[in-house]
């Protein structure tokens, strides 16, 4: 066969099939060049072993090259050329890094010199593309380790640890770290979305510029961005611009907006980017911003609530860390997330909540009691009153009498104020019912005689009113809770 013609056929048997691209096949190209060469072939890999090879070249005559084999895998020999067993053999060293693979041609009869050209730039191709093909595996594992360490820079920095995400770093520190600030922008987007968008904007550090993207390890439609706020509450424009734009240009995406915090405050963010989601989704923008609004443990008088947290807590005070963490994760996703989140099984997760529910003799299938919980460990992490540590000795009040003082009752009445008259009866009743049936909606339609679609559409309103998130598990449902409970105790 002509030489263009070779060429031409050697091109098509690295044609992409089936919309692939283009692989690595050594078995393929093996017997090709075996075909066109009247010759038996073999691929001996850097660990001496035979990779792949045509069906009729004999053990024995592999065998009898180790010698020769091992001092071209060296690196001591580019080629050579010997006779075995009525063979005439020529072996070559394919690459440049040690341990070599060696191309063994073998043949009845002489091979012709246009014959071991293409022996020899087959067994080139064969290199590069193994080459590509291990550049490809290691680019793809760069990615996922560079995924994993953004996800766990932005989990030490949602426990409040801006340290820590520094040192875990190693030295590839994340600008994110540098800012003061951040704010968090909360995408919904098709799951198979994430990756593409993450690669779109990620740069040769693995970061995204300034800002963070990181896969939200419970709910497979959120994309979180991090993005730094600069001194003048300008958040940075990096990331903020395209994010509108791919809402602006996709009617499946939405954006909640959290406003501008502390880094040791990501977790207060992120509540804030969850409630202003669930009111995108809902809005002809799709893009939404967080209303903000102070949080019922901070307006509580601080001595009095941190003795009544502590005395509330007491019971599970002595629990191993990983309960403590189950629990409080537990509060504000499903538990299904949280074993995911933990790489542990959901058995494990519900063996935890069930050790704290019976030390605290609680509920926590009972939204009441997950709000108060929630609510003790919110209080616990607050300072005491001007460093003074005798909250720890302050007779412990009950949590009713702390939702009885001022403060208290006019954050209720302003968390509720949207659902005052003037605005649908029925969302209201739908959310006192919800809660009573421990928010299982199909429960909650039962009670008052609507369809399931109903409460869900009530519930939507509610979030829309609201300003808060209450189809998740998560602290929108905990406040709900503490403003109803108020507001019923309330002159």
């Amino acid at each position: 066969m002509p030489i263009p013609q070779v060429l031409d056929e050697l091109l098509r048997q690295l044609r992409p099939r089936g919309g692939q691209d283009v692989s690595l096949d050594p078995q393929g190209l093996i017997d090709w060049l075996g075909r066109q060469l009247g010759a038996e072939i073999a691929l001996v890999d850097r660990a001496g072993e035979v990779e792949v090879s045509t069906a009729l070249l004999a053990p024995d005559i592999l065998a009898g090259l180790q010698p020769v084999l091992t001092q071209l895998s060296r690196g001591q020999l580019a080629a050579a050329a010997s006779q075995r067993g009525g063979f005439h053999v020529r072996c070559e060293a394919l690459g440049r890094h040690v341990p070599r693979p060696v191309l063994v041609v073998g043949s009845l009869l002489p091979v012709t010199r246009e014959a071991l050209a293409l022996a020899s730039h087959v067994g080139a191709l064969v290199e590069v593309l193994r080459q590509a093909s291990q550049a490809d595996d290691l680019a793809l594992r760069y990615q996922q380790v560079a995924s994993r360490l953004r996800l766990a820079v932005f989990m030490a920095l949602m426990a409040g640890e801006p340290t820590l995400a520094r040192r875990m770093t190693a030295g590839a520190l994340p600008p994110l770290l540098d800012a003061e600030r951040l704010c968090i922008h909360l995408l919904r987007c098709p799951p198979a979305d994430r990756g593409r968008l993450i690669a779109a904007y990620e740069d040769a550090s693995g970061y995204h510029g300034r800002g963070l993207m990181v896969r939200c390890p419970v709910y497979d439609h959120h994309l979180i961005c991090l993005l730094p706020v600069e001194h003048n509450d300008n958040v940075d424009g990096g990331l903020a611009v395209p994010l509108r734009a791919l809402v602006r240009d996709n009617p499946r995406y939405a954006l909640g907006i959290g406003a501008p915090v502390p880094l040791p405050a990501t977790a207060r963010a992120y509540d804030q980017a969850r409630h202003a989601l669930a009111v995108a989704r809902h809005t002809p923008e799709r893009i939404a911003h967080y209303h903000d609004q102070p949080p019922l443990a901070g307006l509580l008088p601080r001595q009095q609530a941190l003795a009544w947290a502590h005395a509330f807590l007491e019971p599970i005070s002595t629990a191993p860390r990983l309960t403590l963490d189950i629990t409080s994760l537990a509060l504000n996703f499903p538990r299904a997330g949280v074993a995911r989140l933990l790489d542990i099984s959901r058995n494990t997760v519900t063996a935890h909540l069930r050790r704290v529910q019976d030390a605290l003799g609680l509920n926590l299938q009972d939204p009441r009691s997950r709000a108060e919980l929630a609510l003790a460990l919110s209080v616990n992490d607050l300072p005491p009153p001007d460093g003074n540590a005798a909250a720890e000795h302050a007779p412990a009040p009950s949590v009713d009498s702390l939702l009885s003082t001022e403060a208290a009752i006019t954050w209720a009445h302003a968390f509720l104020q949207p659902l005052r008259p003037g605005t649908d009866r029925a969302v209201h009743q739908t959310l006192r019912a919800w809660i009573q049936a421990d928010t299982d909606a199909q429960l909650t339609a039962h009670n008052l005689g609507i369809s399931r679609t109903t409460v869900r559409a009530h519930l939507r309103a509610a979030e829309q009113l609201l300003k808060r998130s209450l189809q998740t598990p998560g602290p929108g449902t905990h406040e709900l809770v503490h403003a109803l409970r108020i507001a019923d105790r309330a002159p």
